[in-house]
């Protein structure tokens, strides 16, 4: 009787339509990371448009000014 403990698992055998389903998946996730990157651009831009102080949209104010000594 063989010893369970020294058997190695079997290697699922390669073929080309596993290869073809790994390269699917990368084109799948390449195309949810650009939607999401690009969801995030403009949610950036509706939230920077949306605050309006003194009238206008907070993204046309000027920057901070600095200090001087």
């Amino acid at each position: 009787m063989t010893d369970p403990k020294k058997m190695k698992p079997a290697k699922p055998a390669k073929s080309e339509s596993s290869k073809s389903d790994r390269s699917n998946t990368r084109w799948v996730a390449a195309g949810a990371a650009m939607g999401i990157g690009s969801a995030a651009l403009v949610a950036a831009l509706l939230y920077s448009n949306r605050d309006k102080r003194d009238g206008k949209p907070i993204v046309n104010h000027d920057g901070p000014k600095p200090e001087s000594d």
